[in-house]
Protein backbone atom coordinates (compact mmCIF):
# COMPACT_ATOMS: atom_id res chain seq x y z
CA UNK A 1 0.00 0.00 0.00
CA UNK A 2 1.70 3.24 -0.97
CA UNK A 3 1.88 6.02 1.33
CA UNK A 4 0.02 9.35 1.04
CA UNK A 5 2.10 12.70 1.31
CA UNK A 6 0.45 15.93 2.11
CA UNK A 7 -0.10 18.44 -1.09
CA UNK A 8 2.88 20.22 -2.37
CA UNK A 9 5.43 17.88 -0.14
CA UNK A 10 7.82 16.16 -2.32
CA UNK A 11 8.35 12.47 -1.34
CA UNK A 12 12.09 10.78 -1.44
CA UNK A 13 11.71 7.85 -3.33
CA UNK A 14 13.96 5.05 -1.78
CA UNK A 15 15.97 3.15 -3.60
CA UNK A 16 14.68 -0.23 -4.95
CA UNK A 17 15.59 -2.79 -2.06
CA UNK A 18 18.13 -6.26 -4.24
CA UNK A 19 15.74 -9.45 -3.56
CA UNK A 20 17.87 -11.40 -1.16
CA UNK A 21 17.27 -15.36 -1.94
CA UNK A 22 15.10 -15.41 1.57
CA UNK A 23 13.50 -12.27 -0.04
CA UNK A 24 12.82 -14.26 -2.89
CA UNK A 25 11.64 -17.76 -1.13
CA UNK A 26 9.18 -15.55 0.81
CA UNK A 27 8.04 -13.74 -1.50
CA UNK A 28 7.57 -16.81 -3.72
CA UNK A 29 5.62 -18.37 -0.43
CA UNK A 30 3.72 -15.10 -0.19
CA UNK A 31 2.72 -15.06 -3.40
CA UNK A 32 2.40 -18.14 -5.38
CA UNK A 33 -0.08 -20.80 -3.86
CA UNK A 34 0.58 -23.94 -6.48
CA UNK A 35 -0.97 -26.28 -3.96
CA UNK A 36 -4.49 -23.98 -3.90
CA UNK A 37 -3.39 -23.69 -0.18
CA UNK A 38 -5.53 -21.45 2.66
CA UNK A 39 -4.93 -18.70 4.68
CA UNK A 40 -4.38 -20.37 8.36
CA UNK A 41 -2.91 -17.59 10.99
CA UNK A 42 -1.26 -18.77 13.55
CA UNK A 43 -3.10 -16.67 16.83
CA UNK A 44 -1.32 -14.40 17.43
CA UNK A 45 -0.82 -14.91 21.24
CA UNK A 46 1.18 -17.83 20.02
CA UNK A 47 3.57 -15.61 17.51
CA UNK A 48 6.89 -14.36 19.35
CA UNK A 49 8.70 -13.31 16.27
CA UNK A 50 8.64 -11.91 13.21
CA UNK A 51 5.32 -12.26 11.20
CA UNK A 52 4.38 -15.97 9.92
CA UNK A 53 1.84 -16.48 7.26
CA UNK A 54 0.36 -19.77 7.09
CA UNK A 55 -1.72 -21.30 4.61
CA UNK A 56 -3.24 -24.61 4.85
CA UNK A 57 -5.11 -27.29 2.88
CA UNK A 58 -6.86 -30.07 3.89
CA UNK A 59 -6.06 -33.16 1.68
CA UNK A 60 -7.96 -36.12 3.22
CA UNK A 61 -9.97 -37.25 6.43
CA UNK A 62 -11.06 -40.93 7.79
CA UNK A 63 -14.68 -41.63 7.34
CA UNK A 64 -15.01 -41.37 11.51
CA UNK A 65 -13.49 -38.00 11.34
CA UNK A 66 -10.71 -39.38 14.21
CA UNK A 67 -7.74 -38.64 11.83
CA UNK A 68 -6.90 -36.48 8.40
CA UNK A 69 -4.17 -35.13 6.74
CA UNK A 70 -2.89 -31.84 5.51
CA UNK A 71 -0.90 -29.83 3.73
CA UNK A 72 0.62 -26.22 5.25
CA UNK A 73 3.35 -23.84 5.04
CA UNK A 74 4.79 -20.93 6.42
CA UNK A 75 7.08 -18.28 6.31
CA UNK A 76 9.75 -17.14 8.71
CA UNK A 77 8.40 -16.56 12.32
CA UNK A 78 9.11 -17.99 15.75
CA UNK A 79 6.28 -19.04 17.60
CA UNK A 80 5.00 -21.67 19.89
CA UNK A 81 2.42 -24.25 19.25
CA UNK A 82 0.00 -26.11 21.03
CA UNK A 83 -0.84 -29.54 20.22
CA UNK A 84 -4.55 -30.88 21.16
CA UNK A 85 -4.28 -33.73 19.20
CA UNK A 86 -1.28 -36.51 17.67
CA UNK A 87 0.41 -35.18 14.59
CA UNK A 88 3.15 -36.27 12.33
CA UNK A 89 4.80 -34.46 10.03
CA UNK A 90 6.86 -34.75 6.97
CA UNK A 91 8.83 -31.92 6.06
CA UNK A 92 9.16 -31.43 2.08
CA UNK A 93 10.58 -28.10 1.63
CA UNK A 94 12.48 -25.18 3.34
CA UNK A 95 12.91 -26.16 7.51
CA UNK A 96 12.18 -25.64 11.08
CA UNK A 97 13.70 -25.86 14.64
CA UNK A 98 11.22 -26.92 16.98
CA UNK A 99 12.16 -27.21 20.86
CA UNK A 100 10.14 -29.09 23.22
CA UNK A 101 8.86 -27.55 26.62
CA UNK A 102 12.24 -29.51 28.41
CA UNK A 103 14.42 -27.34 26.28
CA UNK A 104 15.44 -30.49 23.64
CA UNK A 105 15.51 -28.77 20.40
CA UNK A 106 15.75 -30.95 16.57
CA UNK A 107 16.33 -29.49 13.32
CA UNK A 108 14.04 -30.28 10.64
CA UNK A 109 14.54 -30.59 6.60
CA UNK A 110 12.92 -32.16 3.62
CA UNK A 111 12.78 -35.50 4.44
CA UNK A 112 11.93 -35.75 8.46
CA UNK A 113 9.80 -36.92 9.72
CA UNK A 114 8.66 -36.07 12.96
CA UNK A 115 6.10 -36.83 16.05
CA UNK A 116 3.88 -33.99 18.15
CA UNK A 117 2.20 -35.49 20.94
CA UNK A 118 -1.07 -34.42 22.04
CA UNK A 119 -1.22 -32.03 24.65
CA UNK A 120 2.00 -30.86 24.19
CA UNK A 121 3.53 -27.76 23.33
CA UNK A 122 6.32 -27.20 21.06
CA UNK A 123 8.69 -23.98 19.91
CA UNK A 124 8.68 -23.07 16.57
CA UNK A 125 11.68 -21.41 14.77
CA UNK A 126 11.23 -20.83 10.79
CA UNK A 127 14.39 -19.29 9.47
CA UNK A 128 12.96 -18.91 6.09
CA UNK A 129 10.05 -20.81 5.22
CA UNK A 130 8.62 -24.88 5.72
CA UNK A 131 6.13 -26.78 3.89
CA UNK A 132 5.11 -30.09 5.38
CA UNK A 133 2.60 -33.00 5.07
CA UNK A 134 0.15 -33.47 8.76
CA UNK A 135 -1.38 -36.36 9.51
CA UNK A 136 -3.71 -35.77 12.44
CA UNK A 137 -4.97 -38.31 14.90
CA UNK A 138 -7.49 -37.51 17.16
CA UNK A 139 -6.49 -40.11 20.57
CA UNK A 140 -9.54 -41.79 22.21
CA UNK A 141 -9.23 -41.41 26.38
CA UNK A 142 -8.62 -43.95 28.36
CA UNK A 143 -12.42 -45.37 29.00
CA UNK A 144 -12.73 -44.99 25.39
CA UNK A 145 -10.23 -47.36 24.55
CA UNK A 146 -11.08 -49.95 27.47
CA UNK A 147 -14.53 -49.91 26.11
CA UNK A 148 -13.35 -50.33 22.32
CA UNK A 149 -11.33 -53.40 23.21
CA UNK A 150 -13.73 -54.65 25.13
CA UNK A 151 -16.38 -54.32 22.20
CA UNK A 152 -14.09 -56.01 20.31
CA UNK A 153 -13.87 -59.14 22.38
CA UNK A 154 -17.22 -59.17 22.80
CA UNK A 155 -17.93 -58.96 18.93
CA UNK A 156 -15.29 -61.06 18.12
CA UNK A 157 -17.07 -64.52 17.25
CA UNK A 158 -19.57 -62.42 14.96
CA UNK A 159 -16.24 -61.17 12.95
CA UNK A 160 -16.39 -62.87 9.46
CA UNK A 161 -13.44 -65.58 9.24
CA UNK A 162 -10.50 -64.55 6.98
CA UNK A 163 -9.52 -66.68 4.43
CA UNK A 164 -6.17 -68.75 5.05
CA UNK A 165 -2.53 -67.72 2.73
CA UNK A 166 -3.52 -70.36 0.14
CA UNK A 167 -7.13 -69.24 -0.42
CA UNK A 168 -8.48 -72.52 1.28
CA UNK A 169 -10.13 -72.92 4.27
CA UNK A 170 -8.73 -75.71 6.40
Amino acid sequence: MRESTPAGASAAQAPPEEATPELRTLERATHENPYGLNPDPIPSDWILEGQPVARSKRLVGSSDDMASTHMWDCTAGRFNWFYTVDEVIHVVEGSVIVEDAAGGRRHLQPGDTFLFPAHTRFGWTVPRYIRKIAFLHSPLSRKLRLAKRVFQILTSPFRRPQPSSSGFRA
